[in-house]
């Protein structure tokens, strides 16, 4: 999933936003949410919705932009409806299918330098369990609204990225807004203001 967000990036400009990686920075900057997130991480839950929301939405405002390929997010019905209530529908979600015991080795492999606390084997079969049963109908959910794309992400990242872009063209010849999403799981203070949900052209994205 990672792999492919930067290519997207790269190729089409988004402004790429990862969700985990907003967690983790509040983690590293040791602030009582950062400590509540860091606890809940461990256990392979989910971090409150109002928490990824907020952080997601003050970097969007930061940045500047207006087209968003957010990563890691949402990750259960709950926060997908309160997102784009709050912020505004994507436009479309990739959702990249990987066998469980494929995405344990390459978690494990990329645990070996990441220094993530939660790729561990342990921490990675709560993540497994909770994607099945939170994110799994966030899927079919953008199934049946027509705006999810299923890519395999067993191939080589090369193939995996030629599905992708077969994929976002249509969107991106138009100008659209684009979503990843991944197969594997995997309140900010001082919020600064909403942005103007027009002003903003969000998509989302799984892990």
């Amino acid at each position: 999933k990672g792999t492919q967000c930067e290519r997207i990036v790269a190729k089409y400009g988004h402004t790429h936003l990862s969700a985990g990686d907003l967690l983790r920075d509040e983690v590293k900057s040791g602030s009582q949410v950062g400590q509540q997130c860091e606890a809940i991480m461990k256990e392979g839950k989910l971090v409150p919705m109002e928490v990824t929301i907020a952080l997601l939405r003050n970097a969007m405002v930061r940045s500047g932009a207006r087209d968003f390929l957010v990563d890691g997010f949402p990750r259960a019905m709950d926060q997908a409806l309160a997102f784009e209530q709050m912020i505004k529908p994507c436009r479309m979600v990739l959702a990249f299918d990987c066998p469980e015991d494929v995405m344990e080795a390459r978690l494990l492999k990329r645990g070996e330098t990441s220094g993530r606390s939660d790729d561990n084997a342990a921490t990675i079969r709560k993540r497994f369990e909770t994607f099945v049963s939170q994110s799994m109908p966030v899927i079919s959910h953008y199934e049946q609204l027509g705006k999810c794309h299923r890519i395999s992400a067993v191939p080589p990242p090369e193939q995996v990225f030629a599905m992708v872009c077969h994929a976002l063209e249509p969107t991106a010849r138009a100008s659209l807004s684009v979503s990843a999403a991944g197969q594997q799981p995997h309140k900010a203070a001082d919020a600064e203001p909403e942005p103007a949900a027009q002003e903003l052209e969000p998509a989302l994205a799984f892990a």
